[in-house]
Order: structure tokens, then C-alpha cells, then sequence
């Protein structure tokens, strides 16, 4: 692990949840300290990418796992974000499949790269949509898995917190893909300058790729 490829945003996490298990353990709330702790390894492990992979997360990718892992468990369950504030769930739904409309995205333009049988850009947009909106798809027959098999009440409302849910997700997995879409068009945008700084990091994995334009992410 290099810290000098850990984003600030990172290491302030890291110090607030080593804070709040030493908190938790003193005050003997150990649900809290296995979820604490749960977050925190979460948002260690994608920092060991680079020692165990060929592939290379730059500081934006980082630091929005770590964002997304710290609202999820430990504001939305510690904290009861969930139950505090009714667009807590819809919002970090919508970041996670936008996150994922731009990781199956980045799958896709790997596999096809270069390729004689190269897709079209809308093509690798669906492909991408498909994959977002599957993981949220699996997402929610877990939650419910989990209140059937456990008890647990991961699904809220029932039907109207699962279709939320599942409209929340197209509704980001459409964004991550078309981001995409934009990205091969030759577009600027958040999501897209992602795509194109992933790419840049990782050029061993896109060598086949071919620039259409000059794009200061694929230099």
C-alpha cells in the first residue's frame, strides 16, 4: 500500500472510523463496532488493488468507494441515515448504479477495444445499462433473501421501497452508460472525465484502443 495513492478524502475516513470502533468498543455497542469495522475494510481493500492486480484505480475512484462505503454503513446504518432521511436511500441507489452503468462500461470497451468486431458506441452504452441495472436487480432479491431467511427489514416498505429502488437504478444506470456513450462521442462531462482518467491509468489494458480524438484522458 503506497500512501502517496490514498486520497485525503480516504485517510480522513480511515481516521473517523478507527475513532468510532475505539468509541463503539468502549461503550460495549459491538453491532457497531462489526459494522465500523466492515466499512473500514471495505474501504481499505480497493487501495490493494494495485498491489494484486494489473489494474489502477485513480484518486477519483478511491476516493468515491470510500465516500459511497462511509454513507452506506456507517452514516446510513450507524448513524440512521436511512431512517433520518427518507432520500438517504434513494441517493446513494442512484450513485451506486451510475457507478456501476460506468464499471460495466469500462468491462465492455475492454472487451471490444480495437476489436474487428468493434461495437458501436450505443451498443457498449446497453451492454453497460444491462450490466448496472442487473447488479441492482441482484441487489434487491438479496435485501429480500435477507428479511425472509433473517428477519432483518433491509426492504423497508416492501414492494414501494423495492420499486424505488429499481427505478432509482435505471434512472443511474442509464447516467453511467451514457456517460460512456458521451466519452466515445467526444463529449465533456463528470462521469465521462472518470471513464477517460481511468483509461489513462490504465493503459496496458486498453493498448488496442485506438483514439478517435484528442482526448486528455487518452493520451
Amino acid at each position: 500500500m503506497k500512501f502517496e495513492r490514498i486520497p485525503y478524502l480516504t485517510l480522513t475516513i480511515w481516521v473517523i472510523l478507527i475513532g468510532a470502533t475505539v468509541f463503539a468498543a468502549a461503550t460495549r455497542h459491538w453491532s457497531n463496532v462489526f459494522v465500523i469495522v466492515t466499512a473500514l475494510v471495505l474501504t481499505v481493500l480497493p487501495t490493494l488493488v494495485d498491489d494484486r492486480f494489473s489494474v489502477k484505480l485513480p484518486l477519483s475512484f478511491l476516493a468515491a468507494i470510500s465516500a459511497f462505503v462511509f454513507g452506506t454503513l456507517f452514516l446510513g446504518e450507524v448513524f440512521d441515515f436511512y431512517n433520518r432521511y427518507w432520500w438517504w436511500d434513494i441517493l446513494l441507489h442512484g450513485a451506486s448504479a451510475a457507478g456501476f452503468g460506468v464499471i460495466g462500461f469500462l468491462f465492455v470497451f475492454y472487451l471490444f477495444q480495437g476489436d474487428r468486431y468493434d461495437a458501436p458506441p450505443w451498443a457498449l452504452a446497453v451492454f453497460a445499462f444491462a450490466f448496472a441495472l442487473a447488479i441492482g436487480a441482484l441487489w434487491e432479491i438479496f435485501e429480500f433473501g435477507m428479511d425472509q431467511i433473517f428477519g432483518l427489514n433491509m426492504q423497508k416498505s416492501g414492494l414501494i421501497d423495492t420499486m424505488t429502488d429499481l427505478i432509482v437504478d435505471v434512472l443511474g444506470a442509464f447516467l453511467g452508460a451514457f456517460s460512456g456513450f458521451l466519452w466515445l462521442k467526444g463529449r465533456d462531462g463528470y462521469l465521462a472525465s472518470w471513464i477517460g482518467e481511468f483509461i489513462s491509468t490504465n493503459k496496458a489494458l486498453y493498448q488496442r484502443f485506438k483514439p478517435r480524438r484528442k482526448d486528455k484522458g487518452t493520451k
